[in-house]
């Protein structure tokens, strides 16, 4: 099994990020999409909003 991780603030989600993603599950048997909090960013979402975000736009896109 072929595994990629994606890592990243994703504050904001961009439609550039989720098209990262859609084309890695082209290549890879598993992506895993990993959401860092980064504090000295000054995030505008917190790591929770993002991390339901990122999990909301890659609904259908296989197991998480």
């Amino acid at each position: 099994m072929r595994t990629v991780i994606y890592p990243g603030s994703f504050d904001p989600l961009t439609n550039g990020h989720l098209d990262v993603v859609q084309r890695a599950t082209k290549l890879f048997d598993r992506v895993i999409v990993a959401v860092a909090r980064s504090e000295s960013k000054h995030p505008f979402f917190t790591l929770d909003e993002r991390l339901d975000m990122v999990t909301q736009a890659v609904h259908g896109n296989g197991p998480r």
